[in-house]
């Protein structure tokens, strides 16, 4: 019975494995609770399955439909940090790009929610009369991604710097993700593939 036992375990485990790797997925998953007090623009095109360690930057940006630089929100550093913040409670984000003003709109940084309630709130400084270049965090020092940048690389390093949100540079600014975006595509990721793993269980394979 034993003998039994033991062969039955072994062909399972075998069974699984193969069932896992033909719709690529890894028997460790990773799991990650942190998420941004203003949400960004939720996904509006469903990303295709293709795995987790497949998916790209790129893609993300294109299914949230702000893969151009136009999509950017973004302020200038003279502006009040008064009226960045009603910018972002407008547009429902957590952050916007800056910008040197100009009509070449140079990128300076980026200001963020957490920004605002470190450095004016917490202080007691005035909203009104602080400017968002002496808030934001500086160009320098800039934690950025590449749209080739596999997703979960991404995600492990917002957590890692414990960021919420990270500029996608191309050259250029052309776009910007939030820990909500990359958790969300995680999660949509999985359940697909959780969905055609209980598919071929039952046999909708062949």
């Amino acid at each position: 019975m034993q003998g039994v036992g033991k062969a039955i375990r072994f062909h399972g485990s075998k069974l699984k494995h193969a069932v896992l790797q033909q719709l690529g997925i890894k028997n460790t998953v990773p799991w990650f609770s942190e998420s941004s007090r203003f949400g960004s623009s939720s996904l509006t095109t469903a990303l295709p399955t293709r795995g987790l360690e497949n998916t790209t930057v790129a893609e993300l940006l294109k299914s949230k439909g702000d893969n151009d630089a136009e999509f950017l929100y973004w302020c200038q550093t003279n502006d009040t940090v008064y009226d960045a913040v009603k910018n972002m409670t407008q547009h429902n984000v957590g952050a916007l790009v800056v910008v040197k003003p100009g009509e070449e709109k140079l990128i300076a940084g980026i200001v963020t929610e957490r920004d605002y309630l470190k450095k004016i709130i917490v202080q007691g400084r005035s909203s009104k009369s602080t400017r968002v270049g002496e808030i934001m965090t500086d160009e320098n020092k800039l934690i950025t991604v590449s749209p080739d940048t596999n997703i979960l690389k991404a995600m492990q390093l917002m957590t890692e710097k414990r960021i919420r949100h990270v500029p996608v540079i191309d050259k250029k600014m052309v776009g910007m993700i939030s820990i909500v975006d990359v958790v969300r595509t995680v999660v949509d990721q999985q359940r697909e593939e959780v969905k055609r793993l209980n598919e071929f269980i039952r046999g909708d394979y062949y």
